[in-house]
C-alpha cells in the first residue's frame, strides 16, 4: 500500500479524557476489557467479514450489547467537527470505531435541512446499552475536515436522546452489519466508510491514526484520522506491517502477538501472547503476572484515589524503557511515556504533582489465553497506527513525538 497518496484524506480530531459518575479510568477500562473478552463489539477485519457474510454479525449478542462499549464505557473520546448539509452546519461528533450509524442531535432544532437533504420518511432508533436515541432518517451531504465530502450519507436526526452525555452525535465508522435493524423498513445502511469507498474517495478500507501527546499546559490533545491509508507526513521512517493474531478472541479485533521486556537486555515481564490494539481503552493493560512484575521492577505502589500505580521522583529517575516486541520490530516506550500525563492528573481525581503510571492489570481475565493485554491510548499516542481491513494487517511506526519528554 502506498502512503500519503491521492486517495487518502485526513480529518483532524480532539482527544478528551472523561471520567463519569465517579468511575476511575481503571473502572472504565476493566469494564471495557470484559466486553471485549467475551466477544462484544467486534471491530477488526474478521468482524467486518462476519458482518458482510451474515445478517448483522454474531447472533449470540443483542444489538444493544454490541454497540455499548465504545460510546458508554470508553473514557477516551475522539471528537471531530463534521459538516452536515450545504451550506454545512457544523456538529462536533464522537468518532466511534465500534458502531456504524452516523447521527446528529436535533432536540433543540439544531439541524436545518438544506437543498442537499432528503427526508427518508423513516424512523431510526439506536441503543448503546445505557444511552439511546431516536428520530428521523435523512440522506445528506457530510463534510469531514476541510475536503472530505460524502454525498447522500445516511444520517439520523435525533429528536430524542437519553443518557448520551450531552454529545452532539456520533460518526460511526464500524462494520456495516451493525446498522442492521436500526432504521424502519430497511436492512443495512451505507456507512461513512462504505460511501467513501463507493464514491471513489478512498481506494482501500484503511484508517491511519495519529496523536500528538498531551503537553504540560493542556488537558486535551489533537490528532488526525487518515481515511484510505497511512499519512506519511505523520510518522518517521517506515511503517511496519504486522500480521494479525490467529488466537481468539483477540482475532475479532485488531489483535497482535507481543512480548514486553523491562530495559534493553533486561527481564521479560510478559512472554509472547495475544492481545489487541484498541483506541477506546485508555491504559496499557497487562496480564496480572506481568503487571506485578512491572510493579516490582519500578518499585511502584498502588494509589487508592486513582487506582493507578505511582512512583516517587527518585524511582522515576531510575526507571527503564519498556521494549514491546511486535512482529519483528521493537517499540520503545521511554520512562516519561509510561507516565499518565501530569496535566490530566486532576481529571483522575489525583494529586497534580504525583507520578502516575498509565498501566493496569487485566485481573484474572489476563491469565486466560486469547486476549491477555490491551495496548490503549497511553501506548498509541506515542506511535502512528494504521488499521488495514482490506489487507488484514496492523501498521505501526515511530512519530516525531515517540521520544518526547512531555511530563
Amino acid at each position: 500500500m502506498s502512503t500519503n497518496n491521492a486517495s487518502s484524506r485526513s480529518c483532524a480530531f480532539t482527544t478528551q479524557v472523561r471520567v463519569a459518575e465517579g468511575k476511575t479510568i481503571v473502572d472504565h477500562d476493566m469494564l471495557r476489557s470484559r466486553h471485549l473478552r467475551v466477544g462484544a463489539n467486534p471491530h477488526g477485519p474478521m468482524a467486518v467479514m462476519m458482518a458482510r457474510q451474515t445478517s448483522g454479525g454474531p447472533k449470540h449478542l443483542q444489538q444493544e450489547e454490541t454497540q455499548s462499549v465504545n460510546v458508554v464505557n470508553a473514557s477516551v473520546t475522539y471528537l471531530a467537527n463534521v459538516g452536515v448539509g450545504d451550506p454545512a452546519q457544523t456538529f462536533q461528533l464522537l468518532i466511534d470505531t465500534g458502531s456504524s450509524n452516523t447521527w446528529i442531535t436535533n432536540e433543540h432544532d439544531e439541524y436545518k435541512p438544506t437543498k442537499t437533504a432528503t427526508d427518508m420518511r423513516k424512523h431510526f432508533q439506536l441503543s448503546y446499552g445505557k444511552g439511546d436515541c431516536e428520530g428521523n432518517e435523512y440522506l445528506d451531504t457530510v463534510t469531514l475536515g476541510e475536503n472530505i465530502v460524502i454525498k447522500n450519507q445516511s444520517i439520523g436526526v435525533a429528536s430524542r436522546t437519553d443518557e448520551m452525555g450531552g454529545m452532539s452525535g456520533i460518526l460511526g465508522i464500524g462494520p456495516t452489519g451493525l446498522t442492521k435493524g436500526t432504521v424502519t423498513d430497511s436492512d443495512e445502511q451505507l456507512t461513512v466508510m462504505d460511501n467513501l469507498m463507493q464514491q471513489g474517495t478512498i481506494a482501500e478500507e484503511c484508517i491511519g491514526i495519529y496523536y500528538a501527546p498531551t503537553m504540560p499546559d493542556s488537558t486535551t490533545n489533537t490528532g488526525s484520522l487518515c481515511f484510505g491509508g497511512p499519512d506519511a507526513s505523520k510518522f518517521t521512517g517506515e511503517i511496519n506491517w504486522i500480521p494479525l493474531t490467529k488466537q481468539a478472541p483477540a482475532n475479532r479485533y485488531w489483535g497482535i502477538d507481543q512480548s514486553i521486556s523491562y530495559g534493553r537486555g533486561g527481564p521479560t515481564i510478559m512472554a509472547t501472547c495475544a492481545g489487541i490494539s484498541d483506541t477506546g481503552t485508555t491504559l496499557i493493560m497487562l496480564p496480572d503476572a506481568a503487571f506485578n512484575e512491572y510493579m516490582k521492577q519500578t518499585g511502584a505502589v498502588m494509589d487508592d484515589a486513582t487506582g493507578l500505580p505511582t512512583v516517587t521522583d527518585a524511582q522515576l529517575a531510575q526507571m527503564q524503557s519498556l521494549l514491546f516486541k511486535i512482529g519483528d520490530q521493537e517499540y520503545e516506550l521511554i520512562p516519561n511515556a509510561q507516565l499518565w500525563p501530569r496535566a490530566q492528573n486532576t481529571t483522575l481525581g489525583g494529586d497534580a504533582n504525583k507520578n502516575y503510571l498509565a498501566f493496569s492489570s487485566m485481573g484474572t481475565m489476563g491469565n486466560e489465553p486469547g486476549l491477555q493485554f490491551i495496548n490503549g491510548y497511553a501506548f498509541l499516542q506515542r506511535f502512528y497506527s494504521a488499521y488495514d481491513t482490506t489487507n488484514c494487517r496492523l501498521g505501526m511506526a515511530m512519530t516525531a513525538h515517540t521520544m518526547d519528554e512531555t511530563n
